[in-house]
């Protein structure tokens, strides 16, 4: 195409291009430069792609650039008379992404611009990025003496390498390079941006931390490049199920950040963080060899858990830490109680330490029983810790803070060596068993601190049997088999516990020497009752386990019905509050000595499901008046209070449970001071085996009221707009019920 055809393209009038205004008369006035003179310099700059000039007429058509920049456009460049089209104007200052606009926009202000970044053509979403260019612009207005607009002057560079240079910089700067996800810096960033505009805006955004768990194992086992790969996965499977309106971003190791705006439902959070904890969890394929992980979740909202992004980091970080401390994969919304538990969790860790040397820990032991005879075949040693000020501690209290701390391997030689030296005094053919924890399986030592335990003891191999979880299997596969085989060798029993609630894989069953498979307590629970899978289950697992020359144990067997049906699906043994919870040495000898060694079953006839049984008041509130009661029960659709007298069915009421959280409900039965309410709205899960509102009184509601801004205080606390209103005399009647029910019959 000749140069009289661009210029018909480019719209100049008659297919001619335009000049530039009278160069000879501007040098005059100049006094500098004749007109030749000038226009040769002017030629020199656009030859040699020093700079290349532009202008528009008034209407915003452009008729003039320079030849140099038109060549630009060859070959499969966009026709040059869609040039204006392809100008695209990119705006920094959205945090949530770069905005475009088209040049004719930037064009349509009249006001003066310098070196603005446009995109020049081929970047349509999806395609490839080859026919890409970028200019920066230079423009001013040219107005007549009368102010009449007559159309823009300026020139033009192109940037293209230098722009795509700083592209991949700041992507450098702020993106993670292993993952492609945001990272610490940009995280850091966003999450400030987007609270301190949604202060304004009076809208809520939810913070979730999440911690992988066990990824250190497949780090040392596999080694750091299976360790990068499986972030890679991991990264690829929250983009997959987290919102596209939420950013994800891994601030470090193994640790990953989802802001996730306009979000303040804890039921719709808590079915994400569901949703990615099973996502997470399922099985990696990583270089041949298969690992598994899971994640632990803590969500603090916006403006509720904190309004500055450090308060609410801060109150995330801790929800995160009481959602490890809970088990692991699991989920905790942060509440106002968690500052003491996380004291009293670090309180704990360094007591730990002192704990074996202070003579704090020791073992019992709960029986596992013949199904049918009731005779005792063996006792399953667990640990237990009596803190001086705490009191006796849960081990799934303490064996986590075990595990992260490194002390695990210390308490579980401890515990191997213990049990042993108790179980030499029982009769012979009565094993101990001893749970192992995935981390101690891995260690390299496992197997001389289990012939040390047995030779300074003097029990045989045959009565020590190790109880191993399904984790165990999430790491190398030769060390794993390996590990089996050096057991095995010393003549140990080996039990799989928990078996079907972790990561079962029938290979690794067929290829691991087990002796016995111990069917885990939830299929256990309820299995007499009708329309329960619980009975089917154990009926596979008995006949798997059968096949494979395995013997099982049902565990968590607490009602009759239940033992009855175990034995019924010929299970071999049984272990269950049924028959006896963990005792101490002391008791299990005087057990044996009495030469009894059966044990009686004792428990209720049927399994009945775990109810939420509480004590503890909460605010009732009715038209202005507040009332105490008690709270008995709690479900996610009722509650039963007792404290206020002669309530008449049919009355609303609202329960204030604390911390904002107000549920409305009606009285559905009413007796003496006792009342049960139905909620209007259900309550979920709050991640701990509690349960929570979905929603909670904004603070923008209180700031409104006149109360300041600030994320919800602990306790009961009124709406102030909501004082002051209604009649002066309470309608019901309080009463104090803390000594007892109040309730007649």
């Amino acid at each position: 195409m000749g140069m009289r055809g661009i210029m018909k393209n480019f719209g100049g009038q008659r297919g001619e291009p335009v000049s530039v205004p009278d160069a000879e008369a501007a040098a005059a006035r100049a006094g500098v430069l004749d007109a030749k003179q000038r226009l040769s310099m002017f030629d020199a700059l656009e030859n040699a792609g020093i700079s290349w000039f532009w202008a528009t007429d008034d209407t915003g058509v452009l008729t003039y650039l320079s030849p140099a920049a038109i060549e630009k456009f060859s070959g499969d460049r966009p026709v040059v008379g869609e040039l204006l089209g392809s100008l695209v104007e990119t705006v920094e200052g959205s945090e949530s992404a770069n905005r475009t606009r088209p040049l004719a926009f930037l064009l349509s202000a009249r006001t003066t611009f310098i070196d603005q970044p446009v995109r020049i053509g081929g970047s349509k979403e999806g395609e490839a990025k080859t026919d890409e260019a970028w200019w920066a612009l230079t423009g001013k207005p040219q107005f007549t003496k009368g102010g009449d607009f007559l159309g823009y002057r300026g020139s033009v560079k192109d940037i293209t390498s230098a722009y795509h240079a700083e592209q991949a910089s700041s992507q450098a700067a702020e993106y993670d390079s292993l993952t492609k996800l945001a990272n610490r810096h940009r995280m850091s960033r966003r999450l400030t941006a987007v609270l301190n505009a949604y202060r304004v805006e009076k809208r809520s955004c939810a913070l979730l931390m999440l911690d992988l768990d066990r990824f250190k194992q497949v780090n040392d086992t596999l080694g750091h490049p299976a360790g990068d790969e499986l972030l890679r996965q991991v990264s690829d499977r929250l983009q997959q199920i987290v919102p596209e309106e939420a950013e994800i971003g891994r601030i470090g190791g193994d640790e990953f950040q989802i802001i996730l705006p306009d979000q303040d439902d804890r039921g719709k959070l808590g079915e994400l963080a569901n949703r990615i904890i099973q996502m997470v969890s399922q099985p990696y394929s990583i270089e041949g060899s298969r690992a598994i992980i899971g994640t632990s979740i803590g969500i603090a909202v916006a403006p509720y858990d904190g309004i500055e992004p450090d308060e609410l980091v801060k109150a995330t970080d801790l929800a995160l830490y009481a959602a490890k401390g809970g088990g692991r994969a699991q989920f905790r919304f942060y509440s106002n109680d968690l500052k003491e538990s996380a004291e009293d969790r670090r309180e704990i860790e360094e007591d730990l330490r002192d704990a074996l040397a202070q003579g704090q820990l020791e073992m019992h032991y709960q029986p596992t029983v013949d199904a049918k005879t009731h005779k005792v075949r063996s006792f399953e040693a667990l640990m237990r810790w009596n803190h001086p000020s705490h009191g006796s501690i849960s081990p799934a209290t303490f064996i986590p803070i075990a595990e992260e701390s490194n002390l695990i391997e210390q308490l579980g030689e401890w515990a191997l060596r213990q049990a042993c030296e108790d179980a030499v005094q029982w009769p012979d053919g009565i094993t101990v068993a001893v749970n192992v924890s995935a981390q101690q399986f891995v260690s390299d030592n496992l197997p001389k601190v289990v012939e040390s335990a047995l030779s300074s003891s003097g029990l045989p191999a045959k009565r020590l049997e190790l109880e191993i979880t399904e984790s165990v299997f999430m790491g190398d596969v030769d060390a794993t088999d390996l590990m089996f085989k050096k057991l095995s060798k010393i003549g140990v029993k080996l039990a799989l516990d928990d078996f079907g609630t972790g990561y079962s894989s029938l290979s690794y069953l067929r290829r691991a020497p087990f002796d016995k498979i111990k069917i885990d307590q939830s299929f256990v629970r309820g299995c007499a009752q009708k329309d329960n899978s619980g009975a089917a289950i154990v009926t596979a697992i008995v006949s798997l386990a059968r096949a494979m020359n395995m013997s099982t144990t049902a565990e968590g067997v607490e009602a009759m019905d239940e033992l009855k049906c175990i034995a019924g699906l010929d299970a071999d043994m049984v272990q269950g509050f049924i028959f006896s919870r963990a005792v101490p040495q002391d008791a299990v000898l005087d057990k044996l000595a009495s030469g009894e060694l059966c044990y009686e079953p004792v428990g209720p006839a049927k399994h009945r499901s775990a109810r939420k049984t509480l004590f503890r008041r909460v605010g009732v509130i009715h038209e202005d008046h507040h009332y105490t009661a008690m709270l008995r029960d709690l479900s996610r659709t009722g509650a039963r209070i007792e404290g206020l007298v002669d309530v008449p069915v049919g009355t609303q009421l609202v329960l204030d449970l604390g911390e904002g959280q107000l549920i409305v409900g009606t009285v559905r039965r009413s007796q003496d001071a006792t009342q049960g309410l139905s909620f209007e709205m259900p309550l979920v899960s709050d991640g701990a085996g509690g349960l929570c509102t979905r929603h909670r009184v904004s603070p923008y509601m209180l700031a409104a009221a006149g109360m300041p801004l600030r994320s919800l205080p602990p306790g009961h606390y009124t709406i102030p707009s909501q004082q002051g209103t209604g009649s002066s005399t309470p309608i019901f009647m309080q009463v104090d019920v803390t000594a007892g029910s109040l309730r007649a019959g």
